[in-house]
């Protein structure tokens, strides 16, 4: 965990002074995204050294990436939580959030590309396209984030960069425009030939300040630059119409000329310019970096960012003297200072000590102390301002999402969505005096993680914790243990099931008690049909049928009655509820009644619409010799796995499957003893599916007999 402080060294200082006066159009926030393994920690361990920012490299294979500095992930090799620092090069301000690949944590790389401009996207040299390197791409599209590609690990043997580039434009429906192309003797990658300047960076050792060598170009390799730049030269032409001119009448251009088109169609989302380089072998990273300043947005040039204000959109300017608005991103718990919420400063400036309206919220919170953060580590900041990433320790009720304004110009900016959990698993502390220190712990992670609910089974009396999978909900528990000291018993990991209904039917609901005062009446005529996910509510009443000041009740109780549904228990979902008729009580109607009619018109109506059980369905991949492919194959199709593709990868092969989430539990083992250990294997969250009838009975009479 974080120091109780961080002192700076009087370089860190003046830099960081200097940074907090760097000019808007020379910051760049950026993230470092992709597939697990594919090395984004040790691609910014990298950056960090050659910046100045640290001055001594850890490794992630040694537990000492600055990076991962939270215990597991130092002992497990991976990154867990988004972590921010910041750093500069070439007079410019590097604002860097090194997020996670793996599946179980996508929430970070979510929050983290809706507050960034700009994105690395790293992929192996031997893998290319991994699955999660798909997952982080369509969220960056989502956000229209602009991003360069980094293809690392070119010293593997196996490692293939036009492979790797023609996925990007297979998997990804991208336009990569490689502005180098590595250059490999005998399976040692010796350097990268820099397509804009024509010129070899020679690498002679892999040791992490030998300055590489600029020569010429090799005569061997002189075609294949050559064609390279063509396709180089006519992506610039497609991106910008100035420098068209110059590809297609055949005129001088300069090497700004080009960077500026290339720069164009880096922001506008048309290419993708692509580095090579091997972070671990120290070779390409300044080279990146440089990319970073040439071809990445500063906050001045993405699109202002719309913001609501009394029903009206506006757009925040990017500058210090606007008033402040900002989003919180990311809550962490500090041991030493409590809670810090991550926040991206959108307009205006903050000083510590002022006061702010939480517009979410309603609520008004007082800044103490803001910080900048380098991984763990925290270092006083008096105010921040437009473009800046930055921490605010004790604010007490603003939660990831929530928008942070200056209280006389209030404004709302959009919120971030997050995935519904897939898995859960009953806890239970061990002893009667973890009982309170388990719901504080339980409570704090779920504010910390959008993705981690907690909910209590009413007919068992359990505490369920749900999360994005095994390994998350694992992490989660020994967070626990070793940040809040509770010890718990948890059970076995369940599938979190969804209900839906499949007709459409209306449904009349009627609440009445009289009790010799004043009573409750509420009545409501619902009509509730199947749509494709979540719920939607109509209002089609008229002539006063029902107040329209209790209309809002009927819309709450029908959202409560769906937290439950009527086969399992579970939470129901694809409802349209739209209010047809009702009536009312001059004296006894209230928004309690209405709100029980609603929920009494939902559980009545849902037994009547063919209520059925939907089931996660997972993306799988297994990466598998070919001696063993047969056995896979057979081992999915047993566990319901759908085939959806297969390709050779390298030396391998790979299976593309859609498998039921129920049928995966354990499948690491499985697939160890099928494969001799040479197997791996990646999932992700796809879908719901309805869940085949028999199984459905056998689940729904498992949980009614239990209950």
């Amino acid at each position: 965990m974080a120091r109780a402080s961080a002192t700076l060294d009087r370089e860190e200082e003046k830099a960081h002074t200097m940074g907090r006066a760097t000019p808007l159009e020379r910051v760049r926030n950026i993230g470092i995204m992709a597939h697990i393994d594919a090395g984004k920690t040790t691609l910014t361990e990298r950056i960090l050294y050659y910046t100045g920012r640290i001055h001594r490299m850890g490794e992630v294979h040694e537990g000492a990436a600055t990076m991962d500095w939270m215990d597991q992930e130092r002992e497990r090799g991976i990154t867990i939580t988004s972590a921010a620092t910041t750093t500069f090069w070439k007079e410019h301000r590097i604002n860097i959030i090194d997020t996670p690949g793996h599946v179980d944590f996508t929430v970070e790389v979510e929050r983290s590309l809706r507050v960034l401009d700009g994105a690395i996207a790293v992929f192996c040299g031997v893998g290319g396209v991994e699955p999660q390197s798909e997952t982080v791409w369509r969220q960056a599209d989502k956000y229209g984030v602009p991003r360069i590609a980094f293809v690392n690990k070119m010293d593997r043997v196996g490692s293939d960069f036009e492979n790797a580039v023609q996925m990007m434009r297979e998997r990804l429906g991208a336009r990569p425009v490689p502005v180098q192309i590595p250059v490999k003797l005998d399976e040692t990658f010796q350097g990268v030939i820099d397509l804009i300047r024509e010129v070899y960076f020679f690498y002679p050792d892999d040791q992490p300040d030998t300055q590489p060598e600029e020569l010429p170009v090799p005569r061997d390799l002189a075609e294949r630059v050559t064609e390279a730049r063509g396709r180089l030269l006519e992506a610039a032409g497609e991106a910008d119409d100035d420098f068209a001119h110059h590809y297609v009448e055949g005129t001088a251009f300069t090497e700004a000329d080009l960077k500026r088109a290339l720069r164009k169609g880096t922001l506008s989302g048309k290419l993708v310019p692509v580095f090579a380089g091997s972070a671990f072998k120290n070779k390409g990273v300044k080279l990146l970096l440089d990319g970073i300043i040439d071809y990445l947005p500063s906050p001045m040039d993405v699109p202002p960012t719309p913001a609501h204000r009394d029903g009206e959109v506006i757009a925040l300017p990017a500058k210090d003297d606007a008033p402040f608005a900002a989003l919180a991103f990311k809550i962490m718990t500090d041991k030493y200072v409590g809670k810090l919420t991550f926040f991206r400063v959108y307009s205006g400036t903050l000083e510590k000590g002022s006061q702010v309206l939480n517009a979410t919220r309603g609520t008004t919170e007082r800044v103490g102390q803001i910080v900048a953060m380098h991984a763990d580590k925290r270092e006083d900041l008096d105010e921040v301002r437009a473009g800046d990433i930055a921490a605010v320790v004790g604010m007490k009720r603003v939660t990831t999402g929530d928008t942070i304004t200056d209280k006389a110009h209030p404004v709302l900016l959009e919120t971030m969505h997050f995935p519904e959990p897939v898995m859960s698993v009953a806890i239970e502390p061990r002893s009667k005096a973890d009982e309170d220190n388990l719901q504080k712990a339980l409570a704090k992670l779920s504010e910390e993680d959008p993705t981690f609910h907690v909910r209590v089974n009413d007919e068992t009396g359990q505490t369920l914790i749900q999360g994005m999978g095994e390994l998350h909900l694992e992490i989660l528990v020994e967070r626990m243990r070793r940040e809040f000291g509770v010890d718990a018993n948890v059970g076995r990991p369940q599938v979190a099931y969804r209900e839906t209904i499949t007709k459409a039917v209306v449904e009349r609901a009627r609440f009445i008690r009289q009790s010799g005062g004043r009573g409750q009446y509420g009545d409501v005529e619902v009509r509730l049909e199947p749509i494709a996910s979540g719920f939607e509510f109509v209002n089609k009443v008229v002539g006063g049928a029902v107040p329209r000041e209790f209309i809002p009740s009927v819309e709450r109780g029908l959202r409560e009655a769906m937290e439950s549904g009527v086969l399992g228990g579970y939470p129901m979902v694809g409802i349209k509820a739209t209010l047809l008729d009702g009536s009312f009580h001059d004296v006894d109607s209230s928004e309690i009644a209405f709100r029980v009619a609603g929920s009494m018109a939902m559980r009545q109506g849902a037994e009547k619409a063919g209520p059925k059980l939907l089931e996660p369905i997972m993306d799988v991949e297994v990466v598998v010799p070919e001696d063993y492919l047969g056995d896979v194959l057979g081992d999915l199709n047993a566990k319901r796995g759908r085939i959806v593709g297969m390709f050779v990868r390298s030396d391998a092969q790979v299976i593309a499957a859609a498998v039921p989430l129920s049928e995966m539990f354990g499948y690491v083992n499985r697939l160890r003893s099928l494969t001799q250990g040479r197997g791996v294997y990646t999932m992700q969250f796809a879908r719901y599916e309805p869940l085949p009838e028999a199984l459905e009975n056998q689940l729904v009479s498992r949980v009614r007999g239990l209950a």
